[in-house]
């Protein structure tokens, strides 16, 4: 099977891209046809946030994000990300990743999409 990387760096206080991008990685990961696995560095973590209503298109984080945790694996974090200390009790599980385990994910990938 195919598999995908999101890679998600942009602020999701500020731009919709993380939305987008986890709408996108959703509605992909249920064709089957690809394994979505997503990263997520900087600002990025807190579209994992107990609440998400003050992000752009939050809709898309309460209504997609669910089916990528779905998907039965963990989201990858940057390690020692300063913004996880904001996140409160996330519903999501996550693993946080140096920078050599991130280089590995993507070698493992036939898709790595930058958002």
């Amino acid at each position: 099977m195919q598999r995908s990387l999101f890679i998600i760096q942009s602020d999701p206080r500020t731009s919709h891209r993380p939305a987008e991008a986890i709408r996108i990685a959703a509605g992909v990961g249920t064709w089957k046809k690809t394994t979505i696995s997503i990263y997520l560095s900087g600002p990025a973590v807190l579209a994992m946030g107990e609440y998400v209503d003050e992000l752009v298109d939050e809709d898309n984080y309460t209504r997609y994000f669910p089916i990528v945790k779905d998907f039965g694996r963990p989201i990858y974090v940057e390690k020692g990300n300063p913004f996880l200390k904001e996140l409160g009790d996330s519903p999501f599980e996550y693993q946080e990743v140096d920078n050599q385990e991130l280089a590995s994910l993507c070698m493992e990938q036939n898709s790595v999409l930058n958002f």
